[in-house]
């Protein structure tokens, strides 16, 4: 593909969006409420805002067969849809009403009316080069060359997803290098030490997580002693051999605690500054996620439009979900991981941050042959979040195909992509959820190795 040219389908297909949304005064829309997807609604929202458009924004966890009824309920004559749709494109098409999905999730059925872009139908992979809010920003310029300026929540959408983890590719470098030309993202150069205050960095430092040290204000504080660093130094005051002091020892623990040097390489990928945010794509996203995992998706939502208030809480939550998440990941650290044949589990009930945890469990923790599983059983219907690896996907493993079939057979739904993927399913049917997962993906590395 020509990063400077957008596929001449695809340019159809928002054309067409554009046009459909213009001839409507009141727009409903349908977003995820995850980063990718509240990115996705607030430049969508910001675009229609703009246009001069009446709209209402609801967001959804999953599209599941319940909440397409309440899509389906809708009274509006046009809606819109991000970051969700795809596996519902039959029944999204009989909708008497004027659709739009704008997706990026694996392809089922094709539409034969509603308008319908998504990367997998130019032959562009949707896990790894255009995201939801990335289909969201391509159709907001097609409404309005001046919704440029919305690139850098794109570009939060991108990181959020995680698509730029091995440098940004596809629909995600014709934003990346529309938006650096016009000055709305400036790529930083990539480093294991975090950026900020380095005490409060290191101590709540996910990615990596360096045992020991994060989530250890002792380990933390012994640690720059170690690189003889003034405790409280921020990254931006570092000397040269200081930071390469520092950043070599973070390395040395990572290896000995058995983190792949593909997997610091990524740690250590490039950032990329919003200067207009006075922030980075990572904590923006960061941010922003905080909002829909703790059901306060609208304040991210108007957070990603630029609202200063909502802004201010967006950090109140990212902290307080930061620390959340770091307690989580640090009691499945105490050998509350658990190992079946081909994958490994964990129970996420008391802490409810399941996918992040999983990610940082995988990444740092775990076994990193086998996808690391984190459920969520406080509810009547548990909630499932799995990941896996570039490593593991080359071995055979397609976590969207595994956890569809396996949620499905005890009586849930699920799906997503091959390296991340979710699901739902009744809760007292656990274990035979974890058999039958543990079967799909052991099937899975079988048929690869025949191959």
């Amino acid at each position: 593909m020509d990063d400077s040219v957008l596929p001449p389908k695809l340019l159809s297909a928002l054309s067409k969006a554009a046009d459909l949304v213009r001839g409507h005064q009141y727009i409903q829309l349908f977003s995820h409420y995850d980063t990718d997807g509240i990115t996705a609604a607030a430049i969508a929202a910001k675009a229609l805002y703009r246009a001069g458009k009446e709209f209402r924004v609801t967001i959804m966890q999953t599209l599941d067969d319940a909440n397409m009824a309440v899509i389906a309920g809708t009274k509006a004559e046009c809606i819109l849809i991000t970051d969700l749709g795809a596996s519902f494109i039959k029944q999204l098409d009989s909708l008497p009403c004027d659709v739009i999905v704008l997706d990026h999730h694996t392809l089922g059925d094709l539409p034969e009316r509603l308008c319908y872009a998504n990367p997998h139908l130019y032959g562009i992979d949707g896990m790894s080069s255009g995201c939801g809010a990335t289909m969201a920003f391509l159709f907001a310029i097609t409404l309005d060359e001046r919704n440029w300026d919305l690139a850098p929540v794109a570009m939060a959408g991108v990181a959020g997803d995680r698509q730029h983890l091995h440098g940004v590719s596809g629909l995600n470098t014709f934003l990346l290098n529309g938006a650096v030309k016009r000055k709305h993202v400036v790529t930083m150069p990539g480093s294991l030490i975090p950026v900020g205050n380095l005490s409060s960095e290191l101590f709540m430092s996910a990615d990596p997580y360096i045992r020991g040290v994060s989530g250890s204000p002792a380990g933390t504080e012994k640690f720059l002693a170690e690189a003889d660093i003034p405790a409280g130094k921020d990254y931006r005051d570092l000397t040269d051999d200081e930071r390469e002091r520092l950043s070599s020892l973070i390395a040395v623990k990572l290896t000995t605690q058995g983190t792949s040097r593909a997997k610091m390489e990524e740690a250590a990928r490039a950032r990329y500054y919003l200067p207009a945010w006075n922030t980075d794509a990572e904590t923006l996203a960061s941010q922003l996620n905080a909002c829909g995992r703790l059901g306060l998706a609208g304040i991210g939502v108007a957070a990603g439009m630029g609202d200063p208030r909502c802004l201010d809480r967006a950090r109140e939550l990212d902290a307080q979900s930061k620390k959340d998440t770091m307690e989580g990941v640090l009691a499945v650290d105490s050998d509350r991981l658990n190992q079946l044949d081909h994958i490994q589990w964990f129970d996420s009930s008391a802490s409810g941050f399941t996918g992040m945890v999983a990610g940082v469990v995988m990444n740092y923790i775990g076994d990193p042959q086998k996808p690391t599983v984190g459920i969520n059983t406080s509810d009547p219907i548990a909630k499932v979040s799995s990941r896996g690896t570039d490593a593991q996907l080359a071995a055979g493993i397609d976590l969207a195909d595994a956890l569809k079939r396996s949620c499905a057979a005890v009586g849930g739904l699920g799906g997503g992509h091959r390296i991340a993927s979710g699901g739902s399913f009744p809760s007292p049917r656990r274990e035979e959820f974890l058999a039958k997962l543990n079967g799909i993906v052991g099937e899975q590395l079988a048929a690869h190795q025949k191959n």
